[in-house]
């Protein structure tokens, strides 16, 4: 029986955190390619690109793999993409500059062993093929209306309002730079999400000589916020900077690379993560395109009411279209027999990566904003943009249950 009454702890970081400078510049890229193939009126499921970021005081180095490329995705096409994604970050530092950083575009062909995989068709199936072997896991639970686990949400919901105080140049936010880091604690009780007994938040500031007292001083009425009414009180334990000075952040002050904070990319621990990370990848890779079909599907579980908590695994073989394996646990929440909801989801969604690609039409170029925040828990956009978000596909998954 899992416990009813506990704390649990998330973190989250910024937009600005090395990593994730890297991550947004290898998104970049990906969407770099399928908008010029799109603007070229070239097939976007032609489309590869594995792309690598790794970012240091006034130095980046974009490495990786592609093919079927659009000829308007040069290097120096490459390198102008990169110095806007880091302005408009925020990083105009001596140590780590947009306009004068040193950028290296070491990108190459893709392995035709790897291509040969993915693109040609399988014999048992006469489909594309995953782009690589793996497990990937879904998840969603009833603790925030958005089904995603309390303590992330709220830790990426402090840093993106805080990164919009920031960038908006108006009142004490100004003084913040993009780095910056945050953890909450959650206490729950009968299962359900109460309170918050800790928050840590550290964040570079652009003001050299800023205390940390008065660093808190700008940034608690944004926490308060954030959180729900009356989770914060007496008794939560603040810890604001508490090293004291963060003036130096960013790529100077710690080197970044893309992928290193994929529990912060899904849910913040209170789920299995399969390993792979998301960032640069086109949706060939089932490290990323499985894991959005599989949040999506476990999502849809929940909101059509047959579970309070889901999580979802998928596995794929490189080169092998359907999926090894669909496993659900609804962790003693719920309302049918898990194995009823495992054919359910399985005749609900064409779980192969063509199949993933255009039931969530990921062919276009939508990856940059997923980079900071958080890749699920969001709002799907008009254009695409989060599209294993929506909930669309409740009504067919409970009818097939």
């Amino acid at each position: 029986m899992a416990r009813k009454s506990f704390l649990f702890t998330s973190e989250s970081v910024s937009e600005g955190h090395p990593d994730k400078v890297c991550d947004r510049i290898s998104d970049e890229v990906v969407d770099a390619f399928y908008r010029e193939s799109l603007a070229a009126k070239l097939d976007p499921w032609a489309i590869r690109a594995a792309c690598e970021t790794m970012a240091t005081t006034q130095r980046v180095i974009i490495a990786g793999e592609y093919s079927n490329t659009p000829k308007a995705v040069t290097v120096a096409m490459i390198q102008d993409v990169a110095r806007k994604a880091i302005k408009d970050i925020g990083y105009e530092q001596d140590g780590f500059h947009w306009a004068n950083c040193n950028i290296e575009v070491l990108l190459h062909g893709q392995s035709a062993d790897i291509a040969a995989g993915v693109d040609a068709k399988q014999p048992s199936n006469q489909e594309e093929g995953a782009g690589d072997q793996g497990i990937m896991f879904g998840y969603a639970c009833t603790d925030t209306p958005e089904l995603m686990p309390a303590p992330i949400y709220y830790a990426h919901k402090i840093l993106a309002d805080l990164a919009h105080a920031r960038k908006s140049g108006k009142g004490e936010a100004a003084k913040l730079g993009p780095d910056s880091k945050s953890q909450v604690t959650v206490r729950y009780e009968n299962g359900k999400p109460v309170g918050v007994t800790a928050i840590v938040v550290s964040h570079q500031h652009i003001v050299k000589d800023l205390s940390s007292s008065k660093v808190r001083d700008i940034i608690e009425p944004y926490v308060r916020n954030a959180l729900p009414e009356g989770w914060i009180s007496k008794d939560t334990v603040w810890h604001i900077n508490p090293t004291g000075a963060f003036y130096i952040g960013g790529p100077d002050g710690d080197c970044g690379l893309t992928g290193r904070k994929i529990i912060v990319d899904t849910y913040g621990g209170a789920a299995p993560h399969g390993g792979g990370a998301f960032s640069g990848k086109d949706p060939t890779k089932v490290d990323r395109s499985a894991a959005y079909a599989s949040r999506y599907l476990a999502k849809n579980v929940v909101a059509a009411g047959l579970a309070e908590r889901c999580t979802i695994q998928l596995s794929y073989a490189i080169g092998v279209a359907k999926p090894l394996s669909i496993y659900v646990d609804t962790h003693g929440t719920g309302k049918v027999d898990e194995a009823a909801i495992e054919k359910a989801v399985a005749v609900s969604m064409d779980l192969t990566p063509r199949g993933i690609r255009k039931h969530l039409d990921l062919n276009k170029p939508i990856y940059a904003r997923t980079s900071a925040y958080g890749h699920f828990g969001r709002q799907p956009d008009k254009d695409g943009g989060f599209s294993w978000e929506k909930t669309d596909l409740a009504e067919i998954i409970k009818k097939a249950v």
